[in-house]
């Protein structure tokens, strides 16, 4: 009985292995669900209390002032600030001019959307859905291209290059790159830059502008702190440098952090677990053989090109060595 259900786990190893993790992954769902309730649902409660009062607070010194009235014209605030236009005194910044629309078409592109900023028109809606039907695939694309050439020079020509300098094994020596790369990426990608947001964005603190970084580059973009749109907080004189600073900080970072991601889950020991949780394949053997040799060819080609070169370095080196060896004294 006991060999029975052993072999029969065995045989069903990939198909239990994906129910567990369909499970914790709907455990880990509830858990962030009840965390959020648990220590969200308090401040809401309070800030709808306080947000009463003051409203109870202005109509009793506003006497002159009707409840509908009131209503009307916070509806059409609330109404227009959701399309990025505020009735706080913000009349000389324009949501549309080149650089906003430069940074809103980033934001579109990288499916960030921080949804602070939205089409008025419908004209401009229409066009929006078409420009990212197209767009967003050639970022895409574009991301995967670029991510693919920097990958040769930060992860996997450094890689060969130390597996034949230090002897150290690869599956080792790839997990030590990619906490160095990591640790790397957390500096100069999240805790540098909340540093210099932190200073300009007056009315943030360290944790909003950190949370910040991390919400737009990981292309979660909640919208709830988008820089340079707090009032009086960046001089005119410098909001559309500021702008375009934050439109390339966004791409840029987009790129770093796909290659910190790309090269982690390049990791041995990540790439067997997740084989735990794929569909066994019931191929022939020389077809798994075939496929498994092919696909490790474009990996171990830049490795036999390096080796090539260290080993054609090498005996250039012994042979100018034996040509100097062999020269007569003058």
């Amino acid at each position: 009985m006991y060999r029975r259900c052993a072999s029969l786990v065995e045989r069903h190893r990939s198909e239990l292995s994906f129910a567990l993790l369909l499970s914790g992954y709907a455990l880990y769902l509830i858990l962030g669900a009840w965390v959020f309730s648990a220590v969200e649902l308090p401040y809401e409660q309070r800030l709808r209390e306080q947000l009463e009062t003051a409203r109870q607070k202005f109509l009793w010194d506003n006497a002159c002032v009707s409840d509908e009235r009131l209503e009307e014209l916070l509806s059409h605030a609330l109404h227009a600030n959701n399309y990025g236009v505020s009735v706080l005194g913000n009349v000389s910044d324009n949501n549309w001019d080149f650089i906003s629309s430069l940074f809103f078409t980033s934001t579109i592109l990288t499916t960030t959307g921080y949804g602070h900023t939205v089409p008025l028109s419908d004209g401009g809606k229409a066009f929006c859905v078409f420009y990212s039907l197209l767009g967003i695939p050639v970022t895409l694309l574009f991301l995967s291209a670029l991510v693919q050439r920097i990958m040769v020079l930060v992860t996997r020509r450094p890689l060969a290059y130390l597996h034949l300098r230090w002897g150290m094994s690869k599956p080792k020596l790839a997990a030590v790159h990619a906490a160095c790369l990591s640790v790397v990426a957390a500096l100069l990608l999240f805790l540098l830059p909340a540093v210099v947001f932190c200073r300009l964005e007056p009315l943030w603190s360290y944790l909003e502008s950190l949370y910040f970084c991390f919400i737009s580059l990981t292309t979660i973009g909640l919208g709830d702190y988008v820089p340079g749109e707090t009032h009086n907080t960046v001089p005119n004189s410098h909001r559309t440098l500021y702008k375009l600073a934050i439109t390339l900080y966004l791409l840029l970072g987009l790129v770093c952090l796909l290659v910190v991601v790309e090269t982690c889950c390049e990791l041995p020991q990540l790439k067997s677990f997740r084989r735990r949780f794929y569909r066994e394949n019931n191929a022939p053997e020389s077809e798994t053989r075939d496929q498994e040799e092919f696909s490790s060819t474009e990996h171990d080609q830049m490795t036999d090109h390096l080796t090539d070169q260290l080993t054609f370095s090498s005996v250039s080196a012994q042979a100018a060595s034996l040509r100097q060896d062999n020269t007569p004294w003058q």
